[in-house]
């Protein structure tokens, strides 16, 4: 979860110096990192960026325990992520790349209040 924040810290960063495009690669990462965190806590790796988000959707918002916007989000990073890092032409837009941090930081908080509510932190 400190990759997690430190990733949200350094997409802020990156975005206030202008880098929208590797400010949401950044954001993705930390909601990645997030994820692969809730997943640990469960005693779940996957080595694909694919196979995390899908994981979090069935095991975790199918079942109930996060809402499907996150899952949205996460898919959402992803592709903003895909777009900044090797996007040719298209460029991510400053506004998105702000909402992408909202949004990370909602999620974010999220997995963290569930990981110390059922694992002890």
């Amino acid at each position: 979860m400190d990759k997690a924040a430190e990733s949200l810290d350094a997409a802020r960063l990156l975005l206030s110096q202008g880098y929208a495009d590797f400010s949401a690669s950044r954001t993705y990462y930390a909601m990645f990192y997030a994820v692969e965190a809730l997943l640990l806590a469960k005693n779940m790796a996957f080595s694909k960026h694919s196979a995390v988000i899908s994981a979090f959707g069935r095991h975790f918002v199918k079942e109930g325990i996060f809402d499907e916007k996150y899952h949205g989000y996460l898919i959402d990073a992803f592709d903003l992520r895909n777009l900044g890092d090797y996007g040719t032409g298209e460029r991510v837009e400053t506004i998105k790349a702000e909402e992408l941090i909202r949004q990370a930081a909602e999620f974010i908080y999220t997995i963290d209040e569930y990981i110390t509510r059922h694992t002890g932190g």
